[in-house]
């Protein structure tokens, strides 16, 4: 099997993707999706291991495409590391075209819980690293030759209660994408942001065993009625990476299914099953690697996770 893109074959052919993030999750989905439309992919994360896993991914499903993939160990909190690392990336493929600033993380805590400590480890690995990707791959590269970044920031419309951290970071990233569309907009380089909601993503097993039966409850609090694939995130990532978004500069597409629309007074109409089967929102699943989170699986409603 191949993966199942809505975007044209060798769409991104010829051209170098950096992929933060791209051992797991939403990160090795999209991926997945540019290598199987041509693109050298540079994967770059913290785990030698889930980036290989990936690599190797890559190199089985993508021989046809000419897409492939390399790996990059890097902290993207550290300054350093990331100037090496692009330079590396730089070094191995002469040229970067695109950037996905996925990596990112965080733990559920109250505010009151939250020490410095912990809150600067979240925002430097939310904000401050990906601030450094951007900024690198900008002056070693897409200053003189142009470019488009992608910045993955999350739901935080009307607060994150429980990880104020996170949300205080991805609103520092939404304005940071921003600022570099207007400050970069002249080298030609193009700058968005993706905001996913519910996903139902790999990252979702790294959460207490005791979110579990909140995290089942969720998919009640959005409209459409369910959480949203790894797939459905990564067309909207390689969309505003592709030629067709062009003029589209410093905005953040949110992918969400209308949950930050859901007002107290209003009564929520959530669409049922038969609903969810129409092709208008019917789930996009397109990855053929796509595995169920540990959380949504059948004997997990009964039991902790």
């Amino acid at each position: 099997m191949s993966y199942a893109s809505v975007f044209a074959p060798g769409l991104f052919a010829g051209k170098v993707v950096v992929v933060t993030g791209g051992g797991s999750g939403i990160g090795r989905c999209v991926a997945h999706e540019l290598a199987a439309l041509g693109a050298r992919v540079a994967l770059v994360g913290r785990k030698t291991e889930k980036l290989q896993n990936v690599a190797d991914e890559i190199a089985q499903d993508c021989a046809e495409s000419g897409g492939s993939a390399s790996m990059h160990v890097c902290d993207i909190r550290q300054e350093d590391a990331v100037r090496s690392t692009v330079a590396a990336i730089l070094a191995r493929h002469g040229r970067i075209d695109g950037l996905v600033n996925n990596a990112g993380g965080q733990y559920m805590t109250p505010l009151e819980a939250i020490s410095a400590k912990g809150w600067e480890a979240v925002v430097n690995t939310n904000l401050t690293g990906g601030f450094l990707m951007a900024r690198e791959c900008y002056t070693q590269h897409m200053a003189k030759h142009g470019g488009a970044i992608v910045n993955i920031v999350a739901d935080m419309w009307g607060s994150m209660p429980g990880m104020g951290h996170s949300g205080a970071a991805r609103a520092g990233m939404v304005s940071l994408t921003e600022t570099a569309a207007a400050e970069w907009a002249g080298a030609g380089v193009r700058v968005n942001a993706v905001a996913p909601g519910y996903i139902a993503s790999s990252g979702m097993d790294h959460y207490p065993k005791e979110a579990g039966p909140m995290l089942r409850a969720m998919a009640k609090t959005v409209p459409l009625g369910r959480f949203g694939t790894e797939a459905e995130t990564a067309a909207g990532i390689v969309f505003l990476l592709s030629p067709a978004a062009a003029f589209i500069s410093g905005t953040t597409l949110r992918i969400d299914g209308a949950r930050p629309q859901v007002r107290m007074g209003w009564p929520m109409t959530v669409a049922n099953a038969k609903a969810q089967t129409r092709p208008s929102i019917a789930a996009f699943n397109g990855f053929h690697r796509a595995t169920t989170p540990q959380v949504f699986a059948p004997d997990a409603k009964d039991t902790p996770t």
